[in-house]
């Protein structure tokens, strides 16, 4: 056992500030008793010691001198059946900032050690409770912003992926021992590898491995969010429809051109899927220096975006900015969102669904429209269809596992297209069997652990 498991440890595991509850959470082998040491029990025939676990008590926390500090509730779960797999206590006391903070200095002093980023999720991967991939869940689930985001996390977390990767490796691993043995004892009594069936199953293989990567874009724009800009030259109305997604005054919205200058962020929910909306400076020729700075972060965004909405006002004929702007958006993931459709409609929409392929009418004022925007924005994103609990890959480390995966799977297959020798195949089912056992955690190294958990929360 390593020095990180034998040492009992303590962190805030609530936001800090304010609130109803605030938890400090231990584990260890002696969490028990070190958290026994500061806490006492209303009932004193209910210790912790005696606590059996899945059980809570009531009582108080007192200083060493018996000063109490604070009213608590403290949980007990006693190893292997906890979070971390070791023996955990929780201590749920009032949640003001001091009365927290007192708690922790207490454990501290009574021989607990401060907890590092997701030490305690790093304890349950230690402990068998969980794989690496499920314990990216557990981060992805803290921070989900959208609903679908929080289904897909769990998914992750509840051994979706895992799973998959492990059919995968199971069937790399049995292809991979058949050639290992039938070139290594050529003179035993052994079924022949049949090259061309091994091909056909290695190229399924493949087609499901790429299809499973496919849907990793779809899992970055859940768990990250859409970067949205929205475009069009000035006084189309991008701040009104900037304001009318937000739901709040977020753009300044006058009558001069040329209002926003810069790019203003902000993040909505749209259909359980989070959008990172850019409003942007108005495209056109300008010789205000700051403006021309505004017009060039908008053209970088263009470039940038997952998605572009782009404006058009609708009580008006297309300009020669607007054929400008839909010649650069061809070929993009982009809306002709042609604004102001409470007016007389005077522009050639017709030329803007060819140009861009989907055209959804809008009054940013009055609001009409909006549920066909949202609409069409998942379905660009095509997002409208997924379901977030099947399997996918959220993050870039397991993205670049099933990566490398592929690419080894790939190189496996193309050998034997080209009648290179079984050896040679084997080698590269060997790197792709070596690529999904590091999605899991069950081949990698301790750099890569730590790199993971650095991410998460002290007190996770």
């Amino acid at each position: 056992m390593s020095i990180l498991q034998q040492n009992t440890i303590a962190a805030i595991s609530t936001p800090s500030g304010v609130g109803a509850v605030g938890m400090i959470r231990l584990t260890g082998k002696d969490a028990i008793s070190v958290a026994g040491r500061i806490f006492t029990p209303l009932d004193q025939e209910r210790s912790l010691a005696h606590l059996g676990g899945y059980s809570g008590v009531l009582g108080k926390i007192c200083r060493f001198d018996g000063t109490p500090v604070d009213e608590a509730v403290a949980f007990v779960y006693r190893s292997p059946k906890s979070y971390t797999g070791e023996d955990v206590v929780e201590l749920c006391c009032h949640g003001g900032t001091w009365a927290v903070r007192q708690v922790l200095r207490l454990c501290l002093e009574a021989g607990a050690s401060p907890a590092g980023p997701g030490e305690f999720t790093r304890r349950a991967f230690l402990n068998g409770k969980m794989d690496l991939a499920q314990a990216e869940g557990v981060m992805d689930l803290i921070g989900a912003k959208g609903e679908a985001a929080l289904r897909a996390a769990l998914s992750i977390r509840e051994g979706s992926l895992s799973r998959q990767a492990e059919a995968f490796s199971q069937a790399l691993l049995e292809h991979s021992s058949h050639i290992a043995a039938w070139s290594d004892y050529p003179e035993e009594d052994l079924i022949p590898v049949d090259s061309e069936l091994l091909q056909q199953e290695l190229e399924e293989l493949l087609f499901q491995l790429d299809s499973l990567l496919a849907k990793g874009e779809q899992g970055r724009l859940i768990r990250e969010g859409a970067s949205t800009a929205i475009i069009g030259k000035p006084n189309v109305g991008k701040s009104t429809l900037m304001n009318l997604l937000v739901g709040a005054e977020r753009s300044i919205v006058t009558q001069i051109p040329g209002t926003t200058r810069d790019v203003v962020e902000e993040t909505v929910t749209v259909g359980g899927i989070l959008l990172n909306l850019m409003d942007t400076a108005g495209i056109r020729d300008t010789q205000d220096m700051v403006e021309q700075i505004g017009v060039e972060r908008s053209l970088s965004r263009l470039e940038s975006a997952d998605l572009i909405l782009a404006v058009f006002d609708g009580s008006d004929v297309l300009s020669e900015q607007d054929g400008k702007l839909l010649e650069l958006l061809r070929g993009k993931h982009s809306i002709g969102v042609i604004n102001k459709n409470d007016l007389p409609s005077r522009i050639d929409r017709e030329k803007i669904q060819q140009s861009l392929g989907r055209v959804v009418e809008i009054s940013a004022y009055t609001g009409k429209g909006r549920q066909e925007l949202e609409q069409a924005i998942l379905q660009v994103l095509e997002l409208h269809q997924v379901d977030a609990t099947e399997t996918m890959a959220m993050g870039e480390r397991q993205m670049d596992c099933l990566r490398k995966a592929a690419d080894f799977l790939r190189e496996a297959v193309e050998a034997l297209e080209q009648g290179i020798t079984l050896d040679a195949v084997g080698v590269c089912l060997d790197g792709a069997l070596d690529r999904l056992l590091a999605l899991t955690g069950q081949r990698v190294t301790d750099a890569v652990v730590d790199q993971v958990f650095s991410r998460f929360c002290v007190g996770k």
